[in-house]
C-alpha cells in the first residue's frame, strides 16, 4: 500500500487535496471481496467501496455522490485507511463511561441480599441494601443502582430462602465467602469481569 498526501500548493488555491491511496494487489483483492460480499456488514462494504474509489483517484465529493454518503464520511474513512491501513476500517474502540462500582461493590450487594435482613425488617429493600453496602465497603451507592445491579444478576432478595437467610448472626465475611462461587458463575455467564 502506497499513500501520498498532496499538499495545498498543488490543488486549488488554499485548498488541501484528498489523500491519494494506491493499493497493492493483495489489499485490493480483499477490499473488492468485502465490497461485493453479500454476507459482510453494510458498514464494512461501504468503507471498502470508499477506499476502492479513492484508490481510483476519485475526489471525496465524487465518492460521496456515488455512494450517497456525506463528504465527511468519505474523508473520515479515506484518512483512517491512509493512517492505519485495513485496521483503520474497523470501528475504533469506544471508551464509554468508566465503571463507577467495581466487583467488590457488586459482591457486597449480593452478600447483603443473600443474608438475613436487619432485625425489624422481614426482607431486604434496595434502600437497606444500599445502607449496608455503604457501611461495609465504604462506597455511597443509590437504591436505584442497587436495583439495577440485582436485576442484572437476576437476584431477587425478597425471594431468597433457605440457608442464606438464617436468623443467627452471620458475619459479612462468611456471607461473602458463600456468595463468591455464585458471583463467579454469574460473572462468567454475563461474559465480563466488572
Amino acid at each position: 500500500m502506497i499513500i501520498t498526501l498532496v499538499g495545498a500548493g498543488e490543488g486549488v488555491a488554499g485548498m488541501v487535496e484528498a489523500v491519494v491511496v494506491e493499493l497493492d494487489e493483495r489489499v485490493r483483492e480483499r477490499l473488492i471481496r468485502t465490497a461485493v460480499s453479500l454476507k459482510a456488514q453494510v458498514r464494512a462494504v461501504l468503507r471498502a467501496r470508499i477506499v476502492l474509489a479513492a484508490a481510483e483517484g476519485l475526489s471525496n465529493g465524487a465518492i460521496a455522490r456515488d455512494l450517497a454518503v456525506s463528504v465527511n464520511t468519505v474523508r473520515k474513512w479515506r484518512g483512517r485507511f491512509a493512517a492505519l491501513g485495513r485496521d483503520g476500517l474497523k470501528d475504533a474502540a469506544r471508551s464509554g463511561r468508566p465503571k463507577v462500582y467495581g466487583p467488590q461493590v457488586a459482591l457486597a450487594i449480593v452478600a447483603a441480599a443473600t443474608s438475613a435482613p436487619p432485625h425489624p425488617e422481614a426482607t431486604w429493600s434496595h434502600r437497606t441494601i444500599a445502607a449496608q453496602v455503604a457501611g461495609t465497603v465504604f462506597v455511597t451507592i443509590s437504591a436505584s443502582q442497587v436495583g439495577r445491579i440485582l436485576a442484572d444478576l437476576d437476584l431477587k432478595p425478597h425471594r431468597v430462602r433457605g440457608w442464606l437467610t438464617r436468623r443467627d448472626t452471620v458475619p459479612l465475611e462468611n456471607t461473602i465467602r458463600r456468595c463468591e462461587l455464585r458471583w463467579c458463575r454469574l460473572v462468567r455467564r454475563r461474559g465480563d469481569t466488572g
